[in-house]
């Protein structure tokens, strides 16, 4: 199997639970996140477990150049990157226009920007190899317009189209590219976009289940999957509703009780 994966947002939820999957099958890591403390206490705790190597890059890839900084690392290293996952990503809660412009365009720069940066210098060096593997962490939230999340359901929107299309661009030359969307996961992403007291967040998949999944996923070259059926019966029934209930419907989950 491939050995070395790059995760980005590794330092805790699905990214930190896609290092120890990784791992227990025997695969080198190369962790990348903002909380260096975080990612060396995650990458002592892999090496005693497996005694796979794990190198950390502490890096915010929504930062200017952040992206590069972790390319010219990973050069540094000069280990070749047979699996990207590229799981960093952050959304917000409320009204676009009663949102910080600066942290709409910081999300669009991480979700967005920092993944097509990646996807496009790792997956050249897959296809010059003939083999790699990619998994993008989009989000159900990619299927939709999002009332009161608009920046993150459209950023998701983005990785779902992207990813397919890069997929079908390079699969034929060995290079596979899966999108993980999986509905709410209780992590911190909840907290981080201010969606506690939502119905969107009552229940949620655990991290350790998403991340098997998508993994599992991924090297088995599919190109979309969502964690749970049910999900997924339900995002059918929404291409039949009207737009506009669509939409009433999606704001009315994401709208804080009492």
């Amino acid at each position: 199997m491939p050995n070395t994966a790059l995760i980005t947002g590794a330092s805790s939820g699905i990214g930190a639970e896609l290092a120890r999957y990784h791992a227990s099958k025997s695969g080198d890591l190369i962790l990348v996140a903002r909380r260096e403390a975080a990612l060396n206490d995650l990458r002592r705790e892999l090496k005693e477990a497996h005694g796979v190597t794990v190198h950390v890059i502490a890096q915010d890839l929504g930062a200017d150049g952040g992206p590069e900084a972790v390319i010219e690392a990973v050069e540094a290293l000069g280990v070749p990157v047979e699996i990207l996952i590229n799981n960093a990503g952050f959304g917000g809660h409320g009204r676009h226009i009663d949102r910080d412009l600066a942290e709409e365009q910081a999300m669009i720069d991480l979700n967005v920007k920092a993944l097509v940066t990646l996807t496009h210098h790792f997956s050249a060096k897959m296809a010059a190899r003939g083999a790699g593997r990619i998994l993008q962490v989009g989000s159900t939230a990619g299927f939709m317009p999002g009332p009161l999340q608009a920046v993150y359901f459209a950023s998701k929107a983005f990785v779902n189209s992207y990813s397919q299309a890069i997929d079908q661009e390079l699969r034929g030359k060995g290079v596979t590219c899966t999108v993980l969307a999986p509905g709410y996961v209780e992590t911190e992403f909840a907290d981080r976009a201010d969606l506690t007291g939502t119905d969107l967040t009552k229940s949620g998949a655990t991290a350790q289940s998403v991340a098997k999944h998508g993994y599992d996923a991924m090297m088995a070259g599919k190109l979309v999957t969502i964690n749970d059926r049910k999900i997924a019966v339900a995002l059918r029934s929404l291409t039949l509703m009207p737009r506009r209930a669509v939409l009433k419907l999606v704001e009315k989950m994401q709208t804080k009780q009492g």
